[in-house]
């Protein structure tokens, strides 16, 4: 048994409750849960007692930039980063330079990822208007998902013509998910002429229609990025109908408003700029982050939307939109878990065993015999400062800087092996795997 490994006495979270538990690990896969005698017998033992012992997280959206972006992330350091925020497969978007469109722009990709990342990763093709016909006869690229931008935003992707949309949703294979950034572009320009930055009803008109597409279409459709009251409304109609529909909220939509980013640009005057407070959809008011908290219910997961660029982008004349999220996720739920405003249970619903679902990951999501071993352990009463030690993701900096947290990352195990050790990533360039879905 030299590849065994047993963590013993921890918190076992899942969407279930917590249990006491220990948790018999050989080679990739979970054995056993439950008590475990005969420790003698087991290569390594971990005392995980005080510990909180969850699913490794999984991050349904990423974007980290390489090829084309590499200046501000790329496949090793945006995995290290979501090591460091407990975060053991990311799925990493399609708007890339060049974007990945067709089988030689996702092998490129690939190959960056096989060579580059620390943890699991899956990897989304992009919708163009052109390229609706690729799954009809075409060898599967093994890609994630698809990922439609209905309206505009980093990158050249943007689909916005129905027709093209519906294409898509026509001929893609219904047992695949579809996701959308759904933003109304004609609404987008009309209120960009008039001095108003993507109001809330350019997210709901789209929204509405990807809905009434999978609808029509029979296809699975998930939301990325839900920011509003009326979009929690939709979905949750759609839902009660039988639509196949699914969809994400965000820790920034979820933790900041336009007026606390107001308040803090006021605070922090020139030390970070304003632009570090903006992404696609932009932040709402206080009704509708209050909406996403009450129906968070109808969420399926959490994801970051990781976004970086540098400072020094930010601080230019035409800042690009988004924001880092892989490194403060969890710990922002941790702290909102011990205040009150959800549940540990909660955590494992969104950022484990939801994702694996939506996306139907083989052997993920879930700590339990047969599954692969991906697990961190979390310090639950750790109290430290966001911005206190230097990120890992490469922009180096997060909206949440200053912000008190409570709960830290200490261990983080992808497949049975120790690949973030409180602090330090201790595993070697290109361990990371393709995720297996479908």
């Amino acid at each position: 048994m030299g590849t065994s490994l047993l963590i013993k006495n921890g918190l076992l979270v899942s969407s279930d409750g917590l249990r006491r538990a220990d948790i018999l690990i050989e080679g990739e896969r979970t054995v056993h849960v439950g008590q475990v005698g005969q420790a003698e017998r087991v290569a390594q033992v971990i005392d995980a007692d005080g510990w909180l012992v969850l699913p490794g997280l999984i991050d349904v959206h990423v974007h980290l930039r390489q090829p084309g972006g590499e200046h501000k992330e790329d496949f090793y350091t945006g995995t290290c980063a979501a090591l460091a925020g407990g975060v053991t497969t990311v799925f990493a978007m399609p708007n890339t330079a060049p974007a990945i469109t067709d089988a030689e722009t996702f092998e490129r990709a690939l190959a960056l990822a096989e060579r580059n990342a620390v943890c699991d990763y899956g990897l989304f093709l992009g919708a163009t208007r052109h390229n609706a016909t690729l799954k009809r006869g075409h060898p599967d690229l093994r890609e994630c998902g698809l990922k439609i931008y209905m309206g505009s935003s980093t990158g050249d992707l943007l689909v916005e013509d129905f027709a093209a949309q519906y294409e898509h949703f026509a001929h893609y294979p219904p047992e695949r998910v579809i996701a959308v950034h759904a933003e109304h572009e004609p609404a987008v320009r009309y209120f960009e002429a008039q001095g108003l930055r993507r109001p809330p009803i350019c997210a709901e008109l789209e929204v509405a229609r990807a809905v009434a597409l999978a609808d029509y279409c029979r296809r699975r459709l998930h939301v990325c990025h839900i920011s509003t009251r009326r979009e929690v409304e939709i979905i949750a109609e759609a839902k009660a109908r039988g639509v196949p529909v699914t969809c994400e909220f965000t820790p920034h939509h979820l933790f900041l408003t336009e007026e606390t980013a107001r308040a803090r640009k006021d605070a922090l005057g020139d030390l970070l700029p304003a632009s570090l407070f903006e992404m696609n959809p932009p932040l709402r008011s206080r009704q509708d982050v209050d909406a996403l908290w009450a129906g968070l219910a109808i969420a399926d997961c959490i994801a970051t939307d990781h976004a970086p660029h540098t400072l020094a982008e930010k601080r230019s004349a035409n800042p690009p939109m988004g924001v880092p999220g892989l490194e403060t996720m969890l710990p922002l739920l941790l702290t909102a878990a011990h205040a009150g405003k959800l549940r540990l249970e909660d955590i494992a619903r969104l950022c484990c065993e939801g994702p694996a679902r939506v996306y139907n990951i083989a052997g993920k999501g879930r700590i339990a015999p047969g599954f692969d071993a991906d697990l961190i352990l979390v310090d639950p009463e750790a109290e430290w400062v966001i911005g206190d030690k230097p990120l890992f993701t490469k922009c180096n900096w997060t909206p949440f800087m200053g912000w008190p947290m409570r709960g830290a990352i200490r261990r983080a195990f992808v497949r049975g092996r120790l690949a973030f050790d409180d602090g330090r990533i201790i595993v070697e360039r290109g361990c990371g795997k393709l995720a297996r879905n479908w």
